[in-house]
């Protein structure tokens, strides 16, 4: 018969052999968690191999992904398409074993984990997610949606401050199907954790409003299943299981230390181990005995099967429900959402609205909302500034999970992984907010968003020195520069209330990718366009107005420097100059179209480019070229009035007239 402890050196073994062919990697992790990982994966994990995609799957999150053999071998013996030869390029280029688990690489990786903290994180938007779709969905007699999110996490997640943000909120929110497993083995890479982190992590917890299970011996299965059921009998808390583990367990010489934590064991050393654990086949071998106890196939088949059949009970009782459930799990907006979206633009086109674009986000929210009830909400302590909340926004509570919108309170970090696992999961397109220059705050997660391609969106306000009095440590000069530069990331500054909503159309139709919306504190003035001109708002660029043929001058702007990019236009055309003003909301956009159309916005044989905008202005260089100039941002803000200090940074008629003059002699 066999017992537990062969499952468990199964990982044990493919996780060393693995990272010691790579030369690479972090065996520790996966030898030490490997017991635990047994008894969730075996007795508890409600997945089904052949279906990675399945709907009511139970969520896997390995926080800490540096231990990532750990996951690739557990999708490897339960049957999922990871084969031998995947294992064998672990840390190769283009395999399906990255370095770290990432989203999209590995069938049954459900985030990309690595920068510690962000796991649990997407974790906890996980289980709002089945949380609220849960409370939205489910009737009597048809519990739908109905699964758990697990979660490993290790020291590094919990020193990290994003563990304290996200898991303080899960507490207030009840989340009651998160499960967290604290590897508790003493060791990160520079040692015994006992010389700075001394953190009480159960008292911890329990002050968050979890249930803690403390002291589980995380190499004893008995007490590992008792502390799993413990924590699946408790409805209304998150649980912390704090297992207490030997890193690189099995290897003699090198277990319970540093050294086996992110290097290779060496040959010696595995010899050694294989010896200690029993484990007498060669590297990358599974005696067949072992392999069939962890084929999860037919089994996992059999649970997709059995909610098959709850499921057309389901949609036989509540075909409605089940067919907005089904569009919303498959990411699709409804069939007359750009109608409506078109009708909403040319209406604050036709009532020439002139609001500051975080009202203009509002009002097209106010709409969004209505039609889409897919979109989550939220903001951090700030949606009486970000605009955040409609008259169709119903606050997430840990009694009524049917709302849509979250109080993230001051954690803008944790909001923004959140948002992340919300859109992993599916059925939720998030939205959170907070002032431009907290995105600071927030930036690995919007990196992560962009890595994984998933649709997040970030709504920043008091996008620039426009905000005032607050001073510089408040308003942002550098940060939508970082944004542009991330890959797969769109920013969107718009300059008026047309372009805040196709800011947001373009956003919610964008599948691949997070979208950042940069949004004013002062009133933007409506600025005129043609039905063409709306049209080509979308394409992130476009020619807003012009002179007859080739002009001599490019004035370019974004956001609320558009306005005054008008006006330098509007005076220099008076005196006879040929002047083209080009609105450009979103660089990546433009940059993504045909070179046709850029051509046509900006013509090569115009040299004289003048941008304008209040930011860090090196990006533009791009676009200006040598000969080129750009008004922008070159130190930090002042503590003014917004007027008073438009005119200290030169954001004024006179200055961008004479820039655009000496372009021009």
């Amino acid at each position: 018969m066999t017992s537990r402890f062969e499952l468990a050196n199964a990982i044990r073994a493919l996780s060393m052999d693995a990272v010691q062919k790579a030369k690479s990697g972090h065996p520790g992790a996966p030898m030490g968690m490997a017991d635990i990982a047994e008894v969730l994966w075996n007795d508890f994990l409600c997945h089904n191999p052949k279906n990675p995609k399945w709907v009511n799957r139970d969520r896997f999150v390995l926080s800490n992904g540096h231990g990532s053999m750990l996951i690739y071998s557990l999708l490897h013996l339960s049957g999922y398409a990871l084969t031998i030869e995947d294992l064998k390029n672990f840390r190769q280029l283009h395999s399906k074993t990255p370095g770290h688990p990432e989203y999209g690489y590995t069938a049954g990786v459900e985030t990309t984990t690595g920068p510690l903290g962000q796991g649990i994180a997407n974790a906890v938007g996980f289980a709002i997610s089945e949380k609220s779709l849960a409370a939205q969905f489910n009737r009597v007699g048809h519990q739908i949606i109905d699964h758990y999110t697990y979660a490993f996490l290790g020291d590094g997640c919990l020193m990290e401050g994003i563990s304290h943000e996200a898991c303080s909120l899960a507490g207030t929110l009840g989340l009651g199907k998160l499960i967290a497993f604290y590897d508790d083995n003493g060791i990160s890479i520079d040692g015994e954790v006992k010389g700075w982190f001394t953190d009480n992590t159960p008292k911890r917890f329990e002050s968050y409003g979890w249930q803690v299970i403390a002291n589980v011996d995380g190499h004893n299965p008995q007490q590992i299943k008792e502390a799993i059921e413990k924590a699946r009998d408790n409805s209304t808390q998150p649980t912390l299981i704090c297992c207490k583990t030997i890193i690189g367990f099995g290897a003699p010489n090198k277990e319970g230390t540093e050294s086996c934590h992110g290097a290779p064991l060496g040959d010696a050393e595995i010899v050694a181990a294989r010896a200690k654990l029993g484990w007498s086949a060669p590297a990358f071998e599974i005696p067949e005995k072992i392999a069939q106890k962890w084929d999860a196939r037919d089994k996992g088949q059999e649970l997709e099967d059995n909610w098959t059949r709850k499921y057309l009970a389901y949609h036989e009782a509540y075909p409605e429900l089940a067919s907005e459930l089904n569009r919303r799990l498959n990411g699709d907006l409804p069939k007359d959402f750009n109608q409506n979206m078109a009708k909403l633009i040319a209406e604050l086109n036709t009532k020439e609205t002139s609001v500051a674009s975080r009202k203009a986000s509002q009002m097209v929210l106010e709409s969004l909302t209505g039609w889409l009830p897919e979109m989550m909400g939220g903001s951090a302590d700030l949606a009486g500034s970000n605009l955040t909340i409609t008259s169709h926004s119903k606050s997430l509570t840990s009694e009524d999970a049917s709302g849509n919108y979250v109080h993230y309170g001051v954690r803008e970090f944790a909001m923004s992984a959140i948002m992340n696992g919300m859109a992993l999961h599916g059925g939720f397109v998030p939205y959170g907010a907070t002032f431009l220059m907290f995105m600071e705050y927030a930036r690995n997660a919007l990196r992560m968003a962009a890595l994984m391609k998933q649709r997040s969106i970030f709504v920043f306000t008091h996008d620039s020195i426009g905000l005032g009095e607050d001073g510089p440590t408040h308003q942002p000069v550098e940060q939508m520069a970082s944004m542009r530069v991330t890959p797969n990331l769109n920013t969107w500054r718009p300059a008026d209330a047309v372009e805040t909503a196709v800011s947001w159309k373009q956003a919610l139709l964008r599948k691949n990718g997070p979208t950042a919306l940069v949004l004013s504190r002062q009133n933007l003035a409506h600025q005129p366009r043609t039905e063409q001109q709306i049209e080509l708002i979308a394409k992130g660029g476009y020619v807003l107005a012009d002179c007859e043929g080739l002009p001599e001058l490019l004035l370019i702007a974004t956001g609320s420097e558009v306005s005054l990019a008008r006006q330098a236009f509007d005076k220099m055309t008076a005196e006879g100059r040929k002047v083209r003003l080009i609105s450009m909301p979103c660089l990546d956009e433009f940059y993504a179209q045909e070179a046709s159309y850029r051509e046509s916005v900006i013509p090569k044989e115009v040299k004289a480019r003048l941008v304008i905008e209040a930011a860090q202005p090196d990006i533009w260089y791009r676009l200006v070229g040598l000969d080129g100039d750009v008004v922008g941002m070159t130190t930090f803000g002042e503590s003014a009035p917004a007027e008073a200090l438009f005119k200290a940074f030169g954001f004024t008629l006179d200055n961008v007239y004479q820039k655009a003059m000496a372009l021009l002699n």
